[in-house]
């Protein structure tokens, strides 16, 4: 292990620093009460660093805070997974730069030490030294003979190894690699699988173990690495005992804690099915704790915890370490109960294939939640969406749940401007009509996207779940059909009836952002010549170029593309046309999913959404750098503080908010350290 190479002589004081950043329920109750929230923490490359408020956490009782307290805790324990699983050098990196930064005490006004501050802030943004949307390695714009002179300066010992990793571009330059023709295991350094296990051997052995006719197929590989030992492949699964076991015992403390304080006996089962998968890695007890969990629906408190999500793996099948923890916004759930309810309706009245509905829907439940705390691959970056689980035979048969992480959105919205919308609008209708309706029109969207889009649909008889068929492309694929369910009925007069939206110009800004984003805006994501790859990236350009195509082959277009002063904009002539080719594109993405068709997924997601037209690029790069707006968010956890009795016994939870985001980064390598 790299980790043995590197000679670390500032741990101590590296751990008294970070101890003393450590926030007193004094300072939380003081940070609680300042009269306006500040959203924004840092700002450093291409991110923006915010915090999320936690809104009515007051109103909890005593022992559902102390729910919240452990449950988050259990998730933080694990940080270190998502570390070592974004790449094996990343642990050792970050633990030498760290100790760097808290032991330095020389010229911090240099150019130099400003570009290694803000490469440090990179890594801990993406855990670890990959971009957390790109997959491309992070360069470093101070010199190797700086990084060798401060670490002197700080008794840091860094190895030649890790010299290179850092400066070499050549080693470990991507973290997923998403073209097969390059080799989707061999040119990919997330730390899933051995040396010299080639992609054809990966897709193989778990070819081996799935069986056609097994209608509740395991997840195999979910949470195991794949290594080869004495020329034969076997597992090493994530468990107490086995792989990142110590960071898992004290995952499973804390979760030990929490079932003590379970809100009721379902929440307490579904614990502790967690505690049996962490301890024994049987993926059966996976499948058992995510059935309890859809099922379980009562309380105010729920959370998301496991190797969930799959888009880091370029094969699809382990999943990256994630938790979130979440409070029922009771309100807002109420609201959206309506469309929980006719789910049904959803299904009957899509533009897809009878044979690829749902006969029955079932177990589907909706909830706004706020944050609490996240960690692993939902933090610092986040979602602001989710539905679970993924297992697409658990989700027929047991049902599943969708949220929206409303004080995330919260913080999106409030954090940002005007300027993007008014310089990539065409026209003044277009700016009025989403600053009066593009909030809840993101929403909707976002709702739709997780409640009816993920849980639309079903596969035909005796075919294997997408991340088998469709391989490198299951994850676009997926979160382009629930962005074109969402697209579909956000549209939908139904909507104003039911109340759900005030008019069908929410509809018309939906589809004017999404256009602009997906057609325009997202690029500047991107550095030149570089190809889209992220999956949600890609979607939204092969969504919108098809149908653009599509429309173009009309005499009367319904989105029109215009050149106004110089400058490119996207007029959309016709929302109800454009509405049926987002069925029409609706139809046949589910039947590429429904019949596990490998060739018309690449047809989609590389004929329309990885090539990028280089000269949009720097228009909309030269267009947007003018704004000063950072294309990408992180978000800061609230921190929770317990206040104990004289006999040590929890009585309280306080909530503050930390003011810098290389603090919390740095407390938390400090107390959650359990893999270094």
């Amino acid at each position: 292990m790299i980790m043995k190479k590197l000679l670390i002589t500032g741990i101590l004081v590296l751990a008294a620093i970070a101890q003393s950043y450590t926030v007193s329920a004094q300072t939380a109750e003081k940070q609680s009460t300042d009269a306006e929230f500040v959203y924004e923490a840092d700002r450093f490359a291409d991110i923006r660093i915010l915090r999320y408020e936690l809104p009515n956490f007051d109103r909890l009782t005593p022992r559902q805070k102390e729910l919240v307290y452990y449950l988050t805790q259990a998730g933080l324990a694990g940080r270190d997974i998502m570390w070592a699983q974004n790449g094996k050098y990343n642990l050792a990196i970050r633990t030498a730069l760290e100790s760097i930064y808290t032991r330095y005490s020389g010229d911090k006004n240099s150019s130099e030490w400003k570009s290694f501050e803000t490469y440090l802030k990179q890594i801990w943004m993406s855990n670890g030294i990959h971009h957390h949307y790109s997959n491309l390695k992070h360069q470093p714009l101070f010199s190797k003979s700086y990084l060798q002179e401060i670490a002197k300066a700080t008794k840091t010992e860094v190895s030649t190894e890790i010299l290179e990793v850092i400066f070499n571009p050549n080693i470990a330059a991507k973290k997923v690699e998403k073209d097969a023709a390059k080799g989707l295991v061999e040119n990919s350094s997330v730390n899933f699988y051995g040396p010299g296990i080639s992609t054809e051997e990966a897709l193989a052995y778990y070819a081996s173990k799935i069986k056609s006719e097994d209608r509740t197929p395991l997840s195999y590989g979910i949470n195991a690495d794949l290594v080869k030992v004495n020329g034969k492949l076997q597992e090493e699964v994530y468990k107490v005992g086995g792989k990142y076991g110590k960071a898992l015992e004290q995952v499973v403390i804390w979760l030990e804690k929490a079932e003590r304080v379970a809100e009721n006996d379902k929440q307490a089962v579904v614990i502790r099915k967690l505690i049996q998968f962490y301890k024994t890695g049987d993926l059966r007890a996976w499948d058992d704790f995510n059935i309890q969990w859809a099922r379980a629906t009562e309380g105010d408190i729920d959370f998301i915890h496991g190797f969930v999500e799959v888009y880091n793996d370029p094969l699809g099948n382990r999943g990256s370490y994630e938790t979130i923890v979440e409070i029922n916004d009771f309100e807002a759930s109420e609201r959206m109960k309506v469309m929980m309810d006719h789910a049904q309706w959803f299904e009957d009245n899509s533009p897809t294939s009878a044979e690829h509905k749902k006969k029955e829907v079932k177990g589907i439940t909706y909830k706004v939640v706020n944050v609490a705390g996240e960690s692993g691959d939902a933090n610092p970056a986040t979602p602001i969406g989710v539905n679970l689980p993924n297992a697409q035979w658990i989700r027929t048969m047991h049902g599943s749940k969708s949220v929206s992480l409303g004080n995330i959105e919260d913080a999106n919205n409030k954090a940002g401007g005007a300027g993007m919308l008014t310089e990539f609008a065409h026209d003044q209708e277009e700016v009025d009509r989403a600053i009066k309706y593009g909030e809840i029109a993101g929403k909707m969207h976002t709702a739709m996207h997780e409640v009816i889009g993920h849980a639309s649909g079903q596969l035909e008889n005796g075919v294997a779940p997408s991340s088998q068929t469709l391989k490198e492309f299951a994850s676009t694929i997926e979160e382009g059909r629930a962005d074109l369910v969402a697209l579909y009925y956000v549209m939908d007069p139904q909507l104003v009836e039911w109340g759900l939206i005030p008019s069908l110009e929410v509809g018309m800004a939906e589809y004017d952002g999404y256009f602009r984003n997906g057609m325009m805006v997202q690029l500047r994501r991107l550095k030149f010549e570089e190809e889209i790859e992220e999956a949600h990236m890609r979607n939204r350009a092969w969504i919108c170029n098809w149908i653009f195509e599509q429309a173009q082959a009309s005499e009367n277009p319904a989105i029109v593309k215009v050149d106004k002063d110089g400058k490119t904009y996207f007029d959309i002539k016709d929302y109800k046309t454009i509405r049926m080719y987002v069925g029409k594109l609706l139809n046949e993405v589910q039947r590429i999913t429904s019949q596990g068709d490998y060739e018309a997924a690449k047809a989609l997601a590389d004929g329309y959404g990885k090539k990028v037209d280089p000269d949009m690029h720097k228009e909309v790069v030269y267009r947007s750098e003018k704004l000063n707006i950072p294309p990408y968010n992180g978000f800061m956890n609230p921190l929770l503080v317990p206040v104990t009795d004289q006999y040590g016994n929890i009585t309280d939870i306080k909530v503050t908010y930390m003011n810098e985001f290389s603090k919390q980064m740095l407390m938390y390598s400090e107390q959650f350290g359990f893999l270094k």
